[in-house]
């Protein structure tokens, strides 16, 4: 039976939240601590499903009105990239009450993953104007069958389906070998955040903010608290990431006290001191989307000087 003729029996497994049992599992779960993983390991790190700030506990298996809990909500703002898990083939489910705009993720390694609550308003607000089409719950230009890359948007974080009213979040699943669905939080703690998200071989630059936290003569660690992606004009806040970028000899390294810009090195950079750096221009791939160690070249770096 091929995976796609699976799908109805799947949603009738399928258990959602109701209305305040998000509310309620996140407070347990902040108030247990952070419970240790019940799954298994996966082989090779998933790009974690959202980019930008997001907010989870280990829900899965927590009561609800319909059954165990799934599947990990991840709080996230609305109409945030939801992001392909791994490389694979999408497919869309827009006709579930309960999941609203849904999409499967059937990924090269054999693992399904579930993207459901998908976005379903045109506004911010909470109009439940929009269909499940791509541009509203699915990436701009996404097509049902679609083979996507690891990070590439697959769609947009909403409260559709029995989540209307909710804060916006991804109800995540994770079900290897298609077969029935596991913890998922293992598989987000060890998760790739990615700084950005650009089609492959796009030109793109980054802002990146941040403190110095070990320069040498080629080379810079950064502490990155936030970053800029241009043109895409993505921006992320409160990463707290490190990040270890190429200072090549072409690039310019100055040095600003508030009144006054300097020419300096890179060696002369100190732990701890305010640092924005613009990377060069260079074309997205997953290792430049991660950030990956020297995977970023630095155009112009400014450390400030109290």
């Amino acid at each position: 039976m091929r995976p796609f003729e699976r799908e109805p029996e799947l949603m009738r497994r399928h258990r959602t939240i109701a209305r305040g049992a998000l509310f309620l599992s996140l407070v347990a779960g902040l108030l247990a601590g952070t419970a240790a993983a019940r799954s298994g390991d996966t082989t090779k790190p998933i790009v974690f499903p959202i980019l930008g700030a997001a907010h989870y506990v280990d829900d899965f298996g927590a009561p609800r009105p319909g059954g165990p809990h799934q599947g990990i909500d991840i709080l996230a703002a609305k109409k945030s990239f939801a992001l392909a898990a791994e490389a694979g083939k999408v497919k869309f489910w827009t006709t579930s009450a309960s999941a609203g705009c849904m999409l499967y993720l059937y990924g090269a390694s054999g693992t399904t993953y579930y993207y459901i609550h998908l976005n379903n308003d045109l506004t911010r607000g909470n109009d439940n104007r929009g269909k499940c089409v791509a541009g509203t719950a699915y990436a701009t230009g996404l097509k049902d069958g679609a083979k996507v890359g690891a990070g590439q948007p697959v769609g947009f974080v909403g409260d559709s389906g029995d989540a209307d009213g909710v804060h916006a979040h991804l109800h995540f699943e994770v079900h290897p070998g298609g077969g029935k669905a596991v913890d998922g939080y293992s598989y987000l703690k060890t998760a790739q955040h990615l700084l950005f998200s650009a089609p492959r071989g796009k030109p793109f630059t980054l802002e990146l903010d941040g403190t110095v936290m070990k320069p040498a003569a080629l080379t810079l660690q950064l502490k990155v608290n936030a970053v800029h992606a241009w043109p895409m004009g993505q921006h992320q806040t409160r990463l707290r990431r490190p990040l270890l970028l190429n200072v090549p000899g072409t690039a310019i390294v100055q040095s600003t006290n508030g009144s006054s810009i300097r020419k300096t090195t890179i060696l002369r950079a100190h732990k701890g001191q305010t640092a924005k750096v613009w990377t060069m221009p260079a074309t997205a791939s997953l290792k430049t989307e991660r950030g990956d160690d020297l995977s970023l070249n630095a155009g112009l770096v400014l450390l400030t000087t109290p």
